[in-house]
């Protein structure tokens, strides 16, 4: 389905992870509704989202009214104010919207907010982090992690595996990582086959557990 028919999508909040959540959504083709109590935040995003409205969202009646049992998706992106963050979500599932994002601060208000009906919770702040901490190794160029063990990650070639074909390098048995592909400087990117040869300068995406891609990195 493309985004053009996509139903619109609501987002709840809009201070730095909710506006960066309603501008990316809005970039990709989504309908975005975004509500704020604070009219400052609201006036800010009136002209980079499809809609923005100032309202309660912890109201039943007010999502009725904005007609939210209809949308895609929420997203409840309410940070400090916890017990806020709740009746939204509460609010949410009340309505009998079911695809429901929000932000946790900690462990126990995700499983709260799991609970009461939010399908996906998410740590922004911790998981940014974490991928902040792991790119301070000067090998690590990118790092998606999925889940508490398994990445895809992005980095410089380790020396000892330059010049050699992959068959010969071995690295699924010897590094337990797999090599995705490579992007050498100037050319495209190419997916890794057996006789791919690594050259000095060559960023690899690999797959793998997360010592081991941190560990290869190192090698």
């Amino acid at each position: 389905m493309s985004a053009e028919k996509r139903k619109p999508v609501l987002v709840i909040g809009l201070g730095r992870f909710g506006g960066a959540v309603a501008l990316t959504l809005e970039r990709m083709g989504h309908e975005v509704l975004a509500a704020d109590l604070d009219p400052r935040l609201v006036e800010e995003f009136a002209g980079e989202v499809t809609k923005a409205v100032e309202a309660d969202c912890t109201d039943v009646a007010v999502l009725r009214q904005l007609g939210v049992a209809d949308f895609e998706a929420a997203v409840v992106a309410i940070g400090t104010d916890i017990e806020a963050s709740v009746l939204a979500v509460l609010a949410l599932a009340d309505v009998g919207l079911t695809n429901i994002w929000a932000k946790a601060v900690n462990e126990n208000h995700a499983r709260i907010l799991e609970r009461i009906g939010a399908a996906h919770v998410v740590f922004p702040e911790q998981r940014m982090g974490e991928r902040v901490a792991r790119l301070l190794n000067e090998r690590l160029l990118d790092f998606i992690a999925f889940g508490d063990e398994f990445a895809i990650a992005r980095l410089r070639a380790p020396e000892p595996i330059v010049g050699l074909p992959l068959m010969t390098s071995e690295c699924r048995r010897k590094y337990k990582v797999t090599v995705v592909g490579v992007k050498r400087k100037g050319e495209d990117f190419i997916h890794a086959v057996p006789d791919t040869l690594v050259f000095p300068d060559d960023e690899l995406v690999v797959s793998g557990r997360i010592p081991d891609i941190e560990e290869f990195s190192a090698i």
